[in-house]
C-alpha cells in the first residue's frame, strides 16, 4: 500500500469517527477508536512506538513515541485541542526526518469540520 492509500483510509477514518462522536473527547479516546478501526481493515500498525534517537556516541532508545505508525511508512500524530500551532506541524516534520518516512498526518479532533483537522505533511514524497 502506498502513502497516499493509506492517507485516503486514514482520512476516511477520521470522518467517520468525527461525524460519529464529534470534537471534545480525549485524544486518547480518538486514539483508541482509530486503531481499533485499523485493526478491523486488517491494516498493520503500531501504537505508541518509541522511536530511538542518537546523537554522535549516544543512543537513547526513545527520542519520541509516535502515536500511530501505519504499515511503517506513515506516522500519525493525533490531537484533540483548541488549535494546531506552528510547533505541531515543526514536530511532525522532526519525527519523518528521524526516522526518513515520507509522510506525516497531523489529525486535530477539536474542530467543527474534520476536513479542517487533518494536515498532510510530507517529506520528499
Amino acid at each position: 500500500m502506498t502513502e497516499n492509500e493509506i492517507s485516503k483510509i486514514v482520512f476516511e477514518i477520521c470522518l467517520m469517527i468525527h461525524k460519529k462522536y464529534g470534537p471534545g473527547l480525549f485524544e486518547s479516546v480518538y486514539e483508541e477508536i482509530f486503531c481499533y478501526e485499523l485493526n478491523k481493515l486488517d491494516i498493520a500498525f503500531t501504537r505508541q512506538h518509541p522511536v530511538s534517537l542518537t546523537h554522535e556516541e549516544i543512543k537513547m532508545d526513545i527520542g519520541f513515541k509516535a502515536d500511530v505508525i501505519i504499515e511503517n511508512k506513515v506516522i500519525i500524530e493525533l490531537k484533540s485541542i483548541e488549535m494546531i500551532l506552528p510547533v505541531h506541524h515543526k514536530q511532525l516534520r522532526t519525527y519523518l526526518k528521524l526516522t526518513d518516512f515520507k509522510l506525516g498526518m497531523l489529525i486535530n479532533f477539536n474542530v467543527n469540520l474534520m476536513k479542517d483537522g487533518i494536515h498532510r505533511i510530507a517529506n520528499n514524497l
